[in-house]
């Protein structure tokens, strides 16, 4: 009789009750994990030359709620990234919105705006354009980091390219500077 190199052992067998048990036990944790979660976090941001008062009550300005300055024929204008934050320091949060037409085919380009309003009760407004939709670009990523908006732009070489296949991405950080959104492009950001 030939014995195996490791016995059997019973808990090693799974029966039906210790699936049962494992979806219960990971349901609970998830639950719990849910219940738990930690409180919003605030950042503070470091007081410039002059002490600016800080607007908390402002909620960043809805993209919804705006008409961009893009022609798009008989379809409507879509929202597809947005991201919120102080861009000028003055304590009111702004909005930086991706749009572009909903075309049924192809790939339509992108325009970056930057949204803003003066108060709770006035409608939000686009107060500058990043990116025209007439540079034929498309925005893979946006985020804002350290009061600036950053963005990987996809683009094309030539008009030879198809517009389904951006070939070149480039790296673009916009900051409010001199009363402006001043564009910089990080070194070695550019690829094709």
């Amino acid at each position: 009789m030939q014995h195996p190199a490791v016995p059997e052992l019973a808990h090693t067998h799974t029966r039906p009750i210790h699936w049962l048990a494992t979806a219960t036990a990971l349901a609970g944790v998830m639950a719990l994990s849910a219940a738990l979660q930690p409180d919003s976090a605030t950042a503070a941001q470091a007081a410039g030359p002059q002490t600016q008062t800080t607007h908390t009550d402002l909620t960043p300005p809805n993209p919804a709620d705006v008409t961009f300055p893009l022609e798009c024929g008989p379809v409507k204008a879509v929202v597809v990234k947005k991201a919120s934050g102080d861009l000028d320091g003055d304590g009111r949060p702004e909005t930086v919105a991706v749009v572009h037409c909903d075309a049924p085919m192809g790939t339509p380009p992108d325009g970056v705006y930057v949204l803003t309003r003066a108060s709770e009760t006035e409608r939000p407004r686009v107060v500058a354009t990043l990116a025209d939709p007439k540079d034929h670009l498309t925005v893979d990523t946006l985020d804002l980091r350290d009061g600036a908006v950053h963005a990987t732009l996809l683009g094309y070489s030539s008009d030879d390219v198809p517009r389904c296949c951006p070939d070149v991405t480039d790296r673009a950080k916009w900051q409010w500077k001199d009363g402006a959104f001043q564009r910089t492009t990080p070194a070695g950001a550019r690829s094709v």
